[in-house]
């Protein structure tokens, strides 16, 4: 019984571990994937701008990034409001 109790405790420990390690690493994972998209749109728009003739591919070169951009400001805004996952607790007696 003294094995059965101790397993569950480190269980219970180490998804806590788990959990808190997940929401803790998160925004700072999210962060690095906005900077390296934001510096690959800023390099295919500089050189879109710079030798393109037509303005119908310099427009698109402003417009397509920016639905990206908002894509992944709002997919950010949503992620990093982590809810603590639900568990079912077992009522004592």
């Amino acid at each position: 019984m003294s094995v059965l109790v101790k397993a569950r405790s480190r269980t219970r420990r180490a998804q806590a571990a788990a959990e808190i390690a997940r929401v803790g690493t998160s925004p700072v994972s999210l962060l690095g994937r906005v900077v390296v998209t934001a510096l690959v749109i800023a390099g295919v728009q500089r050189a879109v701008i710079t030798h393109a003739d037509d303005d119908g591919l310099i427009w698109a070169a402003l417009a397509l990034p920016a639905l990206v951009t908002a894509y992944t400001i709002t997919k950010a805004l949503t992620l990093v409001t982590v809810a603590p996952s639900a568990r079912r607790t077992r009522e004592r007696r």
